[in-house]
């Protein structure tokens, strides 16, 4: 063998153990979304998210400190980890759903900093705390629900009624067949579950004003509101009101709820008194998807995270994404 025969073949045995040596890192990098330090300690890449204080409205985060801090400001520090983890995926789906159509790949989910988080919870239990939602980031790495090939819609809610909502009737559509009622008994205990509200008739025709017709807020405007002008006529499978007729005007139960900002459509409607109105709530968000509150009961009685997604979003696929490039 000649002599330039030996050197490329020594160059493509050392090329082979470069490649060699550098896969392990090559695939860390693309499929957990890490970098590695000089020191050998791994870090996370990073996501753009607005910050008013900067010159151009963005400042960089890091993707697992983002996830974390979203976590933080819509589920308990108390919650089991299996619930944590469960709602990671939940969080991490979402935002690689709608990543796509983003053309600045600006994320703008709601996220406690590591400061708020201080602040929050003090310098005692930050650590803890910070530690317990990071961890449920991690172990869930880059999981995702995934319905056929595309990534599923993953609402969730603090607690349901008694039953979450099909999104079929509450949206229409046969999008979603995932997102279906699903018994929830131990919502009943959940933290205010029950809260009552009054109103005064006046307040509620001003609140409601951008969808009272026409006619009705003119004539009401000057002879007002009685309790007989409110009626509801009809609830969903899962015990939310669909229908709700004010004076001459139908609406949906989600459209008086978001009007008055009441925490459920699960109502309930009696006299509140001189002009006034007492409206009854059940549950606390619009109960489509998963319950945080049977979740986190579920995972207290030794469900995992797979079985809790698997309960809520039945027909949906666990998967670990490599498609996370697409939001970096």
């Amino acid at each position: 063998m000649n002599r330039y025969a030996v050197e490329q073949k020594f160059k493509s045995i050392a090329a082979f153990l470069i490649i060699l040596i550098l896969l392990p890192y090559i695939v860390s990098v693309f499929v957990n979304g890490t970098d590695v330090r000089e020191d050998g300690s791994r870090f996370y890449v990073k996501v753009k998210v607005p910050d008013t204080e900067q010159a151009d409205g963005v400042t960089e985060i890091e993707w697992t400190d983002y996830l974390a801090g979203i976590l933080a400001e819509e589920i308990p520090e108390d919650c089991e980890e299996e619930t944590l983890k469960a709602q990671a995926v939940l969080i991490r789906t979402q935002i690689y759903r709608t990543a796509a159509d983003l053309e600045d790949k600006v994320l703008t989910e709601s996220y406690m900093t590591r400061e708020e988080m201080e602040h929050k919870w003090g310098e005692d239990k930050y650590e803890e705390y910070h530690k317990k939602y990071t961890r449920a980031v991690e172990e869930t790495d880059d999981t995702v629900l995934m319905y056929h090939e595309s990534y599923a819609w993953t609402p969730f809610h603090q607690s349901s009624c008694g039953k979450t909502r099909s999104a079929a009737e509450v949206l229409g559509s046969e999008e979603y067949p995932y997102i279906a009622v699903r018994e929830c008994p131990l919502d009943k205990d959940a933290d205010d579950e029950i809260q009552s509200f009054i109103f005064t008739y006046a307040e509620i025709q001003n609140l409601c004003r951008d969808f009272l017709v026409a006619e009705e807020d003119g004539e009401k405007a000057a002879e007002g509101y009685t309790f007989k002008d409110f009626e509801i006529q009809s609830y969903d499978s899962a015990g939310y009101v669909s229908r709700l007729r004010i004076g001459k005007t139908e609406c949906t139960g989600d459209q008086f709820r978001d009007a008055l900002s009441l925490p459920s459509s699960a109502f309930s409607l009696s006299e509140g008194g001189d002009k006034s109105i007492k409206i009854t709530t059940t549950g606390k968000g619009h109960g489509m998807g998963m319950s945080i509150w049977t979740a986190d009961q579920m995972a207290k009685e030794g469900k995992t995270c797979e079985e809790i997604l698997s309960f809520f979003f039945e027909g949906t696929e666990l998967r670990n994404d490599i498609q996370e490039t697409e939001i970096f």
